[in-house]
């Protein structure tokens, strides 16, 4: 085959934007936005072991003096390595030298003259000291689909008569009212007369009432003639049932599933119709249950009673005795009773919490529920084409906000996620959306990374205090979040730290004497004509000093570091806690002080401490080794953190390239890490850590971002 004929392999490419608008072009691989150029450029990550093209071994930029002195000092003097190790210490000395006579004329220049001298500190020019940590300096661009502020442009469509409906509507829209002087029963939408009407509410599931096929509309009719019959044994003209009461057209079914709540807040009675006992009363009571609708229904009724289809009598219930008969996770519907009933209240974000994961259980309209209970919500399912058979995709967000004080209208476009953060950001002293950002489920999906269930950590909803304001939900369902503290983590080496070690006459005279060996060498060699003795003094001193440089060097560099350039350093793998210090901070010769320490309980693999004083255990890096295996393996990350001089282990799906300060728990800050989505200009969750609140303050403020 000619070559001309030979089929091309294009490579995959993605375009991303810049805050000025200026497109780029580049491969699928990592990226991550320079936080001092503001570019978008290519993520290479230092690793333990490398396995990929844009994996790096671990390196440094630690002063090189320090490089040269521990090398001395830790290699032993054995056949020809002595030849190696002389010039290496040659050059040691001439580079120790070299730094003390330029520390002197950078001195002298800066008394006697304004003149900028070229930094010779090592090999990395970018000694950062502004006692900030990096800052993330990508801001969101995007439009949002739906606004926390009016003031803002959503591109949501306003459905006709939204903005007219109130918090509350008090009263049904219909009511289907008896005619005793006709004897027949009517629909009455008069407001005044719905009002003064006393009705009963109607609970039932679809499936108890009708088929769908040709009997269709019979099998309605006599269902209808049923309830009537109840209601009239109750003694009571007016009922509301859904088959009846809810409207024909899009703003009448808006409305009524709006204020369907209300229907069961201002009913007197609330009447249960289950299917036929013949077929197993716990089987009806368990379907009954798993609908969506039916745990409002029954928790806002003042009053509840039973019936079956193919009896007559009508039974009364307490809500403890359905929580036994009709509800399978019994213990949070037993919680949500209790709450509801008086006898045990929760405080309110518990309650509305765990009315969420009730809710959450159970089928609706469009995710219907077969012989097990419903799954959790699909955080995948964002985006997708809305139901198609007339049901609400957020049906559940709909049952849900009933029991908030201020509601959503329903939209048909939208999803459950959209739904729940309209309805967090209509209802900002529960925070609930902003409190989900901080927890860390067990599984963090590819879109909607925000949503979360659970908490790896363990902790509650309502444990988490937020820092953080979600100011809307773009269209693909990302959180675009305001007052965000947010760091840059570097991947590709451990830089050149600025740190400070407490005053010590001791070690400032050591570390004074390593400078003095070349200056006695050559005053002795000046004055051995003039002073023999004197020369030969200086000489010998100069020698010793030589000598001992690399050890005298190293004496002075130790001690305990006070305080530190904040930095936020990443390695794939599980690294020690030793070679990280030595990355960090050369090597030292004298009394060991720590320099870095495992977090006691800021990751899911930290071991505490159970001694008397609070610390992590060094067993933490043996054990973070066995779990780089399995399903973990080549996804076991180590943050380094150096202003706490704290180290953390984590799992993650890519390399987190930003640190979000979004809340506090437990006595600790709970900080979001983030890889970065430059083809969308969003972050996605990677892992979620507790770390010390007060690295937050070294942290700058970013613009809104987003989070999806």
């Amino acid at each position: 085959m000619p070559l001309w004929q030979l089929p091309v392999t294009q490579r995959e490419t993605i375009t991303c934007t810049d805050d000025l608008g200026n497109s780029k072009t580049h491969g699928p691989e990592q990226r991550y936005v320079s936080p001092t150029t503001g570019v978008c450029r290519k993520l290479v990550v230092q690793a333990v072991n490398r396995s990929a093209p844009s994996e790096v071994a671990i390196r440094n930029h630690t002063n090189q003096v320090s490089k040269l002195a521990v090398w001395l000092v830790a290699t032993p003097i054995r056949g020809w390595v002595i030849f190696k190790w002389v010039g290496v210490w040659l050059w040691f000395t001439l580079k120790l030298s070299w730094s003390f006579i330029w520390s002197i004329i950078s001195l002298l220049v800066q008394l006697f003259s304004t003149i900028d001298l070229p930094d010779d500190s090592g090999d990395d020019k970018e000694l950062y000291k502004t006692g900030y940590y990096k800052p993330y300096v990508r801001d969101f661009q995007g439009q949002l689909w739906a606004a926390r502020s009016p003031k803002e442009y959503s591109s949501r469509v306003i459905e006709e008569g939204e903005m007219d409906i109130p918090t509350h509507t008090l009263y049904p829209r219909l009511l289907i009212i008896r005619d005793p002087s006709r004897n027949q029963w009517v629909p009455c939408t008069d407001r005044e007369t719905i009002i003064r009407t006393k009705f009963i509410a109607i609970s039932y599931r679809a499936v108890d009432a009708f088929t769908r096929g040709p009997n269709m509309e019979k099998e309605k009719a006599q269902f209808k003639d049923e309830v009537r019959a109840a209601v009239l044994e109750q003694k009571f003209n007016a009922y509301w049932l859904d088959l009846e009461c809810v409207g024909e057209t899009p703003l009448e079914k808006n409305l009524d599933l709006y204020c369907m709540t209300d229907v069961y807040r201002g009913a007197q009675l609330t009447l249960i119709m289950l299917g036929k006992a013949a077929a197993g009363e716990s089987e009806c009571w368990r379907g009954w249950g798993e609908r969506v609708w039916t745990l409002p229904e029954a928790l806002l009724s003042p009053r509840l009673c039973y019936k079956f289809r193919d009896r007559d009598e009508v039974t009364p219930l307490s809500l403890f005795e359905l929580a036994n008969l009709a509800y399978t996770n019994y213990d949070i519907e037993q919680a949500v009773i209790n709450a509801y009933s008086g006898k045990d209240p929760l405080e309110r974000l518990e309650r509305l919490t765990l009315l969420k994961s009730a809710i959450w259980r159970r089928g609706t309209a469009a995710l219907p529920v077969n012989s097990a209970p419903p799954p959790p919500l699909k955080l995948d399912m964002i985006g997708e084409n809305p139901v198609t058979n007339g049901a609400y995709s957020a049906e559940r967000v709909y049952a849900l906000m009933g029991f908030f004080e201020h509601r959503i209208h329903p939209n048909r476009s939208e999803d459950d996620l959209r739904a729940l953060v309209r309805l967090s950001m209509a209802n900002d002293n529960d925070r609930i959306i902003e409190r989900m950002v901080s927890m860390l489920p067990s599984t963090i999906t590819e879109t909607a990374c925000w949503y979360a269930d659970d908490d790896i950590h363990r902790a509650n909803l309502w444990d988490i205090l937020p820092e953080i304001q979600v100011a809307g939900v773009t269209k693909s369902g990302a959180l675009v979040l305001d007052g965000c503290k947010a760091a840059a983590i570097r991947w590709k080496d451990f830089p050149d730290i600025a740190y400070e070690t407490p005053d010590s006459l001791r070690r400032t005279l050591v570390g004074f004497f390593a400078y003095l060996a070349w200056p006695c060498l050559i005053v002795g060699s000046a004055i051995w004509t003039t002073s023999r003795k004197g020369g030969i003094a200086l000489i010998v001193i100069g020698t010793v000093f030589l000598c001992l440089s690399p050890r005298l060097f190293l004496f002075s560099q130790s001690g305990r570091i006070v305080a530190a350039q904040p930095w936020f350093i990443g390695v794939k793998g599980v690294i020690d806690i030793a070679e990280v210090e030595r990355h960090l901070y050369g090597g030292t010769v004298a009394a060991h002080f720590p320099r870095m320490s495992y977090t006691p309980s800021g990751s899911e693999f930290s071991i505490p401490e159970q001694s008397t004083v609070r610390g992590g255990r060094d067993i933490q890096y043996g054990s973070a080794i066995l779990k780089n295996s399995g399903p973990h393996a080549g996804h076991m990350f180590t943050l380094i953190d150096t202003y706490s001089s704290t180290m953390y282990y984590f799992r993650a799906e890519r390399p987190p390239t930003v640190c979000i300060f979004t809340g506090r728990e437990g006595g600790l800050g709970r900080f979001v890490l983030c890889s970065e989505r430059c083809s969308i200009n969003e972050l996605h969750k990677e892992s979620v850590l507790r770390m010390p609140t007060e690295i937050s303050q070294k942290m700058e403020l970013c613009g809104w971002i987003a989070l999806g």
